[in-house]
């Protein structure tokens, strides 16, 4: 039987995903919501450099801990 998801409000996610990145140093300057499919409350992360994608790859693995 699947789960129904919560109701998240994109611009929220979006904003709470910039806090946490920013926190750990790292800037996705393409972080925004998807204006073109609201009904579907997307995120995009946009592009990155190689190096970004490197320290959001550690970031995540230590869990945000330095």
């Amino acid at each position: 039987m699947p789960t129904k998801k919560p109701d998240v409000d994109p611009y929220e996610a979006a904003e709470s995903l910039r806090a946490a990145l920013t926190e750990v140093g790292i800037v996705l300057p393409s972080l925004r919501t998807d204006p073109s499919s609201p009904h579907l409350r997307l995120v995009e992360l946009g592009r990155v450099r190689a190096d970004v994608a490197v320290r959001l790859a550690e970031a995540i693995q230590r869990g945000g801990r330095e």
